[in-house]
């Protein structure tokens, strides 16, 4: 049986700049998932950069709302609200609530930085 607690989880900058804790992940552990699960924080004020990955995305919003960006789409996202994203889409989100944004994101498959690829230093519009 594999339970992991949040704050076990080592907290690092993703190269989109959200404050990231990987929870699962089958290049970690032996596990019989494809996918990753990770934990994301984006402060207040702040958007992430925007950045393609190769494999598909999903996001789940734990806490606060901002604006998903996808291609030439935007919509506004909020608690409890599911975002899914295709593969290879150009993608970004900004927190413009006064606290934090938490959000879970699930990769499949799993996240690796070599999938990853910023596209630019300031989110674009």
């Amino acid at each position: 049986m594999l339970i992991r607690v949040l704050e076990d989880c080592e907290e690092f900058t993703a190269g989109d700049h959200t404050r990231i804790r990987e929870i699962l992940s089958p290049r970690r552990e032996k596990l019989a998932v494809r996918y990753s699960l990770a934990h994301a924080t984006l402060k207040a004020g702040k958007a992430s950069l925007s950045h393609r990955l190769a494999t598909s995305e999903v996001y789940y919003i734990l806490k606060g709302s901002g604006i998903m960006h996808i291609d030439d789409g935007e919509r506004e996202v909020r608690t409890n609200e599911t975002v899914y994203i295709p593969p290879n889409s150009v993608q970004f989100i900004e927190n413009r609530g006064k606290g934090d944004l938490v959000f879970l994101c699930i990769v499949d498959p799993a996240w690796r930085a070599e999938d990853e690829e910023i596209l630019s230093l300031h989110p674009e519009k």
